[in-house]
């Protein structure tokens, strides 16, 4: 199921946004000319990721430092050992749309 998220225009370049969907709570953000939807909640504390640290490959968890990779959600460090969700994202005449 597509679920519209947002505009394109309205996204500022390495600003974290995030999303209450049927009871999932996701980031998302736009890194050059590629926006990344991912969970938004650390798996190791379940910390707001929305309050990480954004580089151009990692999301790091505010709490304890886990990093995580924006494209696939591979945890990289501990204390976080679980995967992050990702989403397809898609983009509909500057409307974004994530696969939930």
């Amino acid at each position: 199921m597509k679920i519209k998220i947002g505009h394109l225009k309205d996204l500022i370049e390495g600003n974290i946004y995030s999303k209450d969907i049927n009871s999932e709570h996701i980031i998302f953000f736009k890194l050059g000319n590629k926006v990344y939807a991912i969970e938004g909640y650390c798996t190791h504390e379940k910390a707001d990721l929305a309050y990480g640290i954004l580089t151009e490959k990692e999301i790091i968890c505010p709490l304890h430092l886990s990093a995580f990779n924006i494209e696939n959600g591979q945890a990289l460090n501990p204390p976080a050992e679980r995967n992050l969700k990702t989403y397809k994202v898609e983009i509909i005449n500057g409307e974004i749309f994530i696969e939930i």
